[in-house]
């Protein structure tokens, strides 16, 4: 990912907490935006876990599980047709349509790194967390003649050592992640595994 610096910290207007697209929208706009259907199986299985993660583990309301999800369904839906200007075209959109200011901080801050925003509260650090990690698991599916039947975390940590082996994966974004949040790195590879692999 090539580093598309932001500019500022802040986005959305507060006056709009609350309001949040539906997902058929959510998926209007990406079969507007996004050609490639690899692209945007990653960005629903990234949404998908985004969803289930947040009832699971931070025992959310429907509401507060759909802004999970729309930020990791959307995270990447300008990654295709704006590659000089990603992540800021999908901003300036949400900003456009008056949606949660939290979702547009939580994409803004998928890659620290490359957009100069931090994450803040467990949102950003999960969007972080899983998304390359759920690229590199299910990269290590389609190599395997049974996919992801039978895929068990050490062999993900295990190529996770192989540099070669998906080498567009920034391991060091996916360690910085890690440093993030209260979760080992094999219990999140399993929940990644268990919740992705049934996605669309």
């Amino acid at each position: 990912m090539s580093i598309h610096q932001l500019g500022r910290s802040t986005f959305g207007d507060v006056i709009n907490s609350g309001n949040l697209m539906t997902i058929e929208e959510a998926n209007e706009l990406l079969n507007d935006w996004v050609p490639n259907e690899r692209l945007r199986l990653h960005m629903k299985q990234v949404g998908a876990l985004m969803r289930t993660w947040a009832i699971e583990k931070e025992n959310a309301d429907d509401h507060t599980a759909l802004k999970w999800e729309l930020a990791g369904l959307l995270h990447d839906a300008d990654w295709e047709k704006y590659p000089n200007d990603h992540c800021r075209v999908i901003i300036e959109e949400l900003e456009r349509r008056q949606i949660d200011p939290e979702v547009i901080h939580c994409i803004a801050s998928h890659g620290p790194r490359y957009f100069g925003v931090e994450p803040l509260n467990n949102m950003d650090k999960m969007i972080y967390a899983f998304d390359e990690l759920s690229g590199f698991i299910h990269a290590a599916a389609l190599i395997r003649p049974t996919r992801y039947e039978g895929m068990d975390a050490k062999s993900i940590m295990k190529k996770l050592k192989t540099p070669s082996f998906a080498a567009q994966v920034n391991r060091d974004d996916i360690t910085d992640a890690l440093s993030r949040i209260d979760t080992p790195l094999e219990e999140l590879i399993t929940f990644v595994i268990k919740h992705q692999q049934s996605v669309q």
